[in-house]
Order: C-alpha cells, then sequence, then structure tokens
C-alpha cells in the first residue's frame, strides 16, 4: 500500500464501467478493487479496509442506496455515488442516508479522481491526531501545550507542527531535512536547537531520551506506542 494514495472500491454492474474507472484509478496510483453487486460489495468491506467506495446507485439485486443504508453505520468509509441522468430523488436520498457525494453518468474520469482525491485529503486531515497522552505526558497541539509529569509547557508553532507530523506518524524517522521542509529552515544546527527544546519539556532527562530519540545518522523518531 505505500506506493498507493489510497484503496478504493468500485461497485458497479457495468463491466465496462469497472475496467475503465479501474484503469484510469491505478494510472492516477490508486489501489482499485472491484465489485459487480452491492451484495459482493458487502462481503468484501468485511474483510478489507477501504479509503474509498465508488458506488453505482441502479444494479441488479440490491441498489447502492440499499448498500449504504445496511453498511454504512458499520464502515467510516467515503462514498461517492455514480447515478443516471434524471435521478435527483436517488442523489438526493444517498446523500441523505450518508453519501459523500456523487456524479452522475457519463462522466469524466478526471472529475472522478479529482472528487476522489478531495475526499481523500479532507478525511486524512479529519483523522489527524492533535491530542495524545502516553506515560505521564499529554501532548495537545489545539491549545499548544505539553503536560509532562504534571508541569506545562507552551510550544511555539514551529515545535507544533513538528511535533503534528511526528504524532501522526509514529515510530517514523524524520530526517533533518524533513523537518527544515515542514518548517522552512534549513539550517541543522537551529533544527538540532528545537529538538533539544522539545526535548526539555517532553522528557525527565532530556539528555537520555526516551521518547523523543536520535537514529544515528538517519535524524529523529518519536516513539509513543
Amino acid at each position: 500500500m505505500d506506493n498507493f494514495i489510497a484503496h478504493i472500491l468500485v461497485v458497479d454492474d457495468d463491466d465496462g464501467i469497472r475496467t475503465l474507472v479501474k484503469k484510469y484509478l491505478n494510472e492516477n496510483n490508486f489501489l482499485v478493487t472491484t465489485s459487480e453487486s452491492a451484495e459482493d460489495a458487502s462481503d468484501k468491506i468485511k474483510i478489507i479496509e477501504f479509503d474509498l467506495i465508488v458506488l453505482d446507485i441502479m444494479m441488479p439485486g440490491k441498489s447502492g442506496l440499499e448498500f449504504i443504508n445496511e453498511n454504512k453505520r458499520n464502515i467510516k468509509t467515503p462514498i461517492i455515488l455514480l447515478t443516471a441522468k434524471g435521478q435527483p430523488s436517488e442523489r438526493v436520498e444517498g446523500l441523505e442516508i450518508g453519501a459523500d457525494d456523487y456524479l452522475p453518468k457519463p462522466f469524466d474520469p478526471k472529475e472522478l479522481v479529482l472528487r476522489i482525491k478531495n475526499i481523500i485529503n479532507k478525511t486524512q486531515k479529519d483523522n489527524q491526531k492533535n491530542i495524545i497522552e502516553f506515560e505521564n505526558i499529554k501532548i495537545d497541539l489545539n491549545k499548544q501545550l505539553i503536560i509532562s509529569h504534571e508541569i506545562e509547557y507552551k510550544i511555539n508553532n514551529t515545535e507544533k507542527i513538528i511535533l503534528k507530523k511526528m504524532i501522526n506518524n509514529p515510530g517514523k524517522t524524520f530526517s533533518r531535512e524533513d523537518i527544515g521542509l515542514f518548517i522552512d529552515i534549513d539550517k541543522e544546527r537551529s533544527i538540532d536547537v528545537i529538538i533539544t527544546r522539545l526535548r526539555k519539556k517532553i522528557e525527565i532527562d532530556p539528555k537520555k531520551p526516551k521518547f523523543l530519540q536520535t537514529i544515528r545518522g538517519a535524524g529523529y523518531v518519536l516513539w509513543i506506542e
């Protein structure tokens, strides 16, 4: 999955549409799984966690709206409906019961990709952590505070940006170059100073860090899990 933007489930009874959409999404760096019916899609979402579902409304057997009614309460996956022209009531109903967007047929594959990217970007932003607690430490990015062993420390915007990246990528090593790009600083010494300052707010012993560690020759990592 690391080489793909997201994993998309395309549900449509039309072989031609499934093939076209899969080909175009693959070319735009999406991993795609297809289903020819709502029933098959329901089975797939039980075993695979998709990032987004592209769902046709009008299908033999269960419709796309029935699929949403049966599954939307149990999954948080965004859904884009594919609707035939002259189905305004179905579009409205789909949005009311939990679909995130719709696209009338025939559609331009480029527009579908743009709508998918917009929803994926919004979902990823919404899912980002802003408050975490581990051991006797609480980091609250909303209030720009670190509470470490009952002592409060303010963090500035630069520190907030670094922590946000690290909190949402636990265990990932960030090079000085990576961090410099986040905060628009190209001096390695300045980045080291910021990390040292953060350690004083997080660690019991900043000289022997347990959480915000240095990976020799690679950069810095935040261990919180």
